[in-house]
Parts: structure tokens; C-alpha cells; sequence
């Protein structure tokens, strides 16, 4: 007998499940349905504000595979402009809106697996909702960002954009508008941009940003977007006064997409609202699982649950639940948030917990800094960098880092991902055997400097 398997979400982490799920059981064993609400399935989402900045060249660039090619590869009857509106655990049937035609239809299943990603946040004040104002979350968004630039004079020169919000999304927006040449404003109600970093490195990310020519409101709150009497965009409204503006962004971060979910019964976490799984990816409701931005993770240095909504993520948990409902045996073993951005030429990284969050999680933390070069420091293009590195007080645990800098900077993050992922101290990382060559790093490379000086740090409060 054919059992059926609904996917809710086509991107990501969906379709990685759904693709693993293909795997381990034939169209004859399993039937798979994705049900998805936009127009497109298994895209990069990451590129969106490079496309907007004219570095990618086309939408379909980064497409990863269309709702055909996964119908004519794979059987997954992958159905773009489909909403499941709720969901009837016990009856284990869904009911679908065909978004086109306003039709609904119910649907049975046999696994059902939420794969709804994050919501953007859209604050409820006075003309967020009129013309000129975007998220960036699909690619439709995308294209109606372009679409709008072409209209309003080409996004180039003498083009004022607006972008609330100074995380990831934000700043790369930032620079997107910087590419096109425009005129940037970004607006932020914290003190530093990005606030999984530290404030010190935040204000080094803000210098590098005044530099570039992009405008910082910084602790500054947005009362609203205005329009003029024939509903077109005029500005924004902060506490500092009105920002004009051709277009404006939101760049607010995210929030996990669980609503439909928790209306079903599946348990959503407090802390986090993001849908509560087991390390199979299972929520608490028999034959329901659920992978990527619309769950919660767990956090290898704080040990506490996180939601973090990062495409590697997404990928990761949809294949292990994909695993698991093809048959297989496979576990999600958390995350320690490693990310990366950049802004125009700064490179900024980060993993594990920043020196509030190991406080908040019970650590003793001790911090220190150092500044180093992407090469050797005679090389012509070596660049500068500073790294910062969050230790435990005693112990010399190491329990997070950051790094802004040039070219060649951000990626030395992944070294430190990996010593945290092993629960290394900072005196294992300093000997470390990395490689060295003048073209690639000083002698001691930036990694090596950063343990070392936080390994001093360490034996002198021993000492103390």
C-alpha cells in the first residue's frame, strides 16, 4: 500500500527532506506532496539581495531546481501557490488554498512534515503597508523590489533608499543599494549594528559602514513610513526625523513561522516560538516531524533551545528528517550559529556565544581581542582584521569568536567553529597545526594569535 508523504514549505528545508525521503522509498512505496506558497521551490534565498545588487545576474540564477524538475527527476508532486491553512492531527488530513483561485481542498497524509520557515517581522506602525516598502524573504520579493527601482528611475544615482533593521538582511541590503550607487540610509533602535555581536565589534562594523558612505541612525526609533495624497512613498518617520526615500526595506529580522502549527496542538517552544522536535527532527504529535527556521535547535555551548534562521540550517535538519522518513536513522546534533556577512569590502563573522550570552547562560566569561592581517603583513594585499575571543574564566574553554575585517577575514571563523564544535580550549586551538604561507596568513596566523592571547588571559586571572 502507497502511503502518502505532505510536505508544508518548498524551499530548503522541504525540499531536502522531501528529496531524501525519495531516497529510501520508491513512488510505489511513498507518494510525496509539497505544498508551497510562493512561486518557486529550492532557491536561494541568501542570494536575493546580491541579485538585487546587480552581482547575480538573473532570478532563475539561483534557482536551484523548479517544481517540474522535481515532478519529472525525482515524483515529488511539488504545488507552488498552495497555502495549507490548518492542519487536523487527528483526522492526519490538511486543508490547502489554492492562492490563485481562492479554492481549499483537504488533503489526507500519512507523515506530514512542517517545513514553513520564518516570518520576517513587520512592525504595525502607519504606512508599512503602502506602496514602496518591502521584506526580503523570496524571490517574489526580490523581483518586486527590481521592478520597483526600474520604475522609480533605475536605482542608480540620486536614488534614496531607507533599510530598517541592521542584522544580516539589513546590512546586505545596505550594500546592495550601495552597489547600485544610491544613496543609503540605515536605521537601527540598538546602539551598534548586528546584535549577535558584541557591541565593541559592532562599533567596528558601524565605523567600517560610516566609511563606505552608508548613513547610520543608530538608536533610533521608526514611528512610521509616509506618503504623499496620491500614495506614493515619501519617506520615513523616526525620532530623529523624516528619512526621504525612493524605496524602503525592512530589515527587522525573523521570527519562526509556527502559527499554523501551534493551532494544530504541535507543541511550540516559549522562549523561542519555534516548533519543538527531538534530534530525529519528530515533533511531539505521532506522524508529525517538522526541519529548518520554523523549528527550535539546540545550542551546543549554552545547551539551551535557539531558533536561528540560516539556510545551512534548514538544509541540514530537512535532510535528517528526510533520512528518517525514508526509512534510515539519522540525528540533528545543534548548532553553535556560525554565520558570516560582509558589507561592500568588510568581512564579518561569528560562532558560538558572544560575552553576554555565555553570562546569560551561566558561563564566567573572559574576552580578548587582537589585531592581525589577512596575510603577511608585507605581502601588497594584506588586509587588517581584529578577532575577538570569548573564553570561560578557569577553564579556558572556548565559547565563542567574531571577526571584522578585510578581505580574506570572515571565513578564519570556521576555525573556531570547529574547536567549538570539539569543546576545545583556547590552549589546544593556539597549537593547532594551521598552514602558513606569506600569500595566506603572517606566520601566526590571526586564529593562532587570538588563542594565544586568550590563553594569557586566561593564566593571569588563574593567577590572580
Amino acid at each position: 500500500m502507497t502511503r502518502r508523504l505532505v510536505v508544508i514549505g518548498g524551499d530548503a528545508a522541504g525540499m531536502s527532506a522531501a528529496s531524501q525521503a525519495r531516497r529510501g522509498h520508491g513512488p510505489d512505496e511513498l507518494e510525496i506532496v509539497v505544498f508551497e506558497r510562493g512561486n518557486d521551490t529550492s532557491y536561494s534565498a541568501c542570494g536575493i539581495p546580491y541579485w538585487i545588487g546587480e552581482v547575480v545576474g538573473e532570478r532563475d540564477d539561483l534557482v536551484v531546481r523548479t517544481p517540474e524538475e522535481f515532478r519529472e527527476r525525482q515524483a515529488i508532486d511539488a504545488r507552488v501557490g498552495h497555502e495549507v491553512v490548518s492542519v487536523d492531527t487527528g483526522a492526519r488530513t490538511v486543508r490547502v488554498r489554492e492562492l490563485a483561485s481562492g479554492s481549499e481542498s483537504i488533503e489526507g497524509y500519512d507523515q506530514l512534515l512542517f517545513a514553513t520557515g520564518a516570518t520576517p517581522t513587520r512592525p504595525d506602525l502607519p504606512g508599512v503597508g503602502g506602496a514602496g516598502v518591502f521584506g526580503v524573504q523570496t524571490l517574489d520579493d526580490g523581483q518586486a523590489i527590481i521592478d520597483h527601482l526600474g520604475a522609480s528611475g533605475g536605482g542608480g544615482p540620486g536614488t534614496r533608499a531607507v533599510v530598517v533593521g541592521a542584522g544580516y538582511i539589513g546590512l546586505e541590503m545596505a550594500e546592495a543599494f550601495v552597489t547600485r550607487g544610491m544613496e543609503v540610509h540605515l536605521v537601527d533602535r540598538g546602539a551598534s549594528p548586528m546584535k549577535t555581536l558584541d557591541a565593541d565589534v559592532g562599533g567596528r562594523v558601524a565605523d567600517a559602514m560610516l566609511g563606505m558612505g552608508i548613513d547610520l541612525h543608530l538608536s533610533t526609533e521608526v514611528h512610521g513610513v509616509r506618503h504623499r495624497d496620491d500614495g506614493c512613498l515619501e519617506g520615513v518617520e523616526t525620532a530623529a526625523g523624516t528619512l526621504p526615500a525612493d524605496v524602503v526595506v525592512l530589515g527587522m529580522g525573523t521570527r519562526p513561522n509556527s502559527a499554523v502549527a501551534e493551532a494544530a496542538g504541535i507543541p511550540v517552544g516559549p522562549e523561542t516560538g519555534g516548533i519543538v522536535v527531538d534530534v530525529q527532527q519528530r515533533t511531539r504529535v505521532e506522524g508529525v516531524w517538522a526541519a529548518g527556521d520554523c523549528t527550535e535547535v539546540l545550542h551546543r555551548v549554552s545547551r539551551g533551545p535557539t531558533a536561528i534562521a540560516l539556510g545551512t540550517i534548514a538544509n541540514k535538519t530537512g535532510r535528517v528528517a528526510g533520512i528518517n522518513l525514508g526509512g534510515g536513522y539519522a540525528t540533528f546534533p545543534g548548532v553553535l550559529g556560525t554565520a558570516v556577512t560582509k558589507v561592500c569590502g568588510v568581512e564579518i563573522g561569528r560562532t558560538g556565544l558572544g560575552e553576554d550570552e555565555a553570562t546569560s547562560a551561566g558561563y564566567h566569561p573572559i574576552c580578548s581581542t587582537i589585531a592581525s592581517t589577512t596575510k603577511a603583513g608585507y605581502w601588497p594585499s594584506a588586509h587588517p582584521l581584529e578577532v575577538k575571543v570569548i573564553a570561560e574564566r578557569r577553564s579556558g574553554r572556548l565559547l565563542g569568536a567574531q571577526i571584522v575585517g578585510e578581505e580574506g577575514a570572515a571565513k578564519r571563523i570556521d576555525v573556531f567553529a570547529a574547536a567549538l564544535w570539539n569543546e576545545m580550549t583556547v590552549e589546544e586551538l593556539l597549537n593547532v597545526d594551521l598552514s602558513y604561507a606569506p600569500p595566506f596568513s603572517p606566520v601566526w596566523d590571526p586564529v593562532l594569535i587570538a588563542a594565544r592571547k586568550s590563553w594569557d588571559a586566561v593564566q593571569a586571572d588563574r593567577s590572580a
